[in-house]
């Protein structure tokens, strides 16, 4: 039997407002993976660790404050430094379709914006995500 996805979901930087965030992980737990919250105000060093001491597939990270160009990018960084490189981002949040394009090119597999049905998120998860290799 295949394991289920365990997905990070985290609320990076000093943006205050987590309800997208609580939508997307109850949606995810809904459909079945294991969902592990980090709650506000984390630091990418603080998502990279828990993402490591929780062995997940996936950190989706929700980002409304406009830093999604820093914050990403150095999550992926610190990821790979932990020799967790094969663990995918995805990203949720007011992202300029621009910085989406730099983003992808920088490792984030999927963005989605404001308005994505939860069913979207799910799907696409369940079509480009498979667990890591224990």
């Amino acid at each position: 039997m295949e394991r289920k996805l365990r997905i990070l979901v985290a609320k990076p930087g000093l943006d205050g407002h987590d309800r997208g965030a609580k939508i997307i992980a109850r949606a995810l737990r809904d459909a079945g993976f294991e969902v592990i919250y980090t709650g506000l105000h984390q630091t990418p060093e603080m998502i990279a660790d828990a993402a490591l001491q929780e062995d997940v597939d996936l950190v989706s990270l929700s980002i409304l404050s406009g830093a999604h160009n820093h914050l990403m990018p150095e999550v992926i960084r610190l990821l790979k430094e932990k020799g967790m490189g094969d663990v995918s981002i995805i990203g949720g949040g007011i992202i300029p379709q621009e910085d989406i394009v730099t983003l992808k090119q920088q490792g984030v597999k999927e963005i989605f914006t404001p308005g994505t049905d939860t069913r979207d998120v799910v799907k696409w998860i369940e079509t480009n995500i498979q667990p890591r290799s224990l």
